[in-house]
């Protein structure tokens, strides 16, 4: 899985919240941390991508 985040992000916070292993907050959104997303780590990045108020998690399996 990768995983990517769109401009759309308001740097709420949620993704990191959720899986820091994947997410951190930059300057002004969101960042990916690690791409391939690795498997142990899929599903609390599904969770961030459902969560997040902007929809701005973008995955590609």
């Amino acid at each position: 899985m990768e995983v990517r985040v769109s401009d759309e992000c308001s740097a709420c916070g949620v993704c990191e919240d959720i899986c820091p292993e994947v997410f951190e907050l930059g300057d002004e959104k969101a960042e990916v941390k690690v791409n391939p997303v690795p498997a142990e780590y899929e599903d609390k990045c599904r969770e961030a991508a459902e969560e997040c108020p902007t929809e701005a998690i973008e995955i590609s399996e």
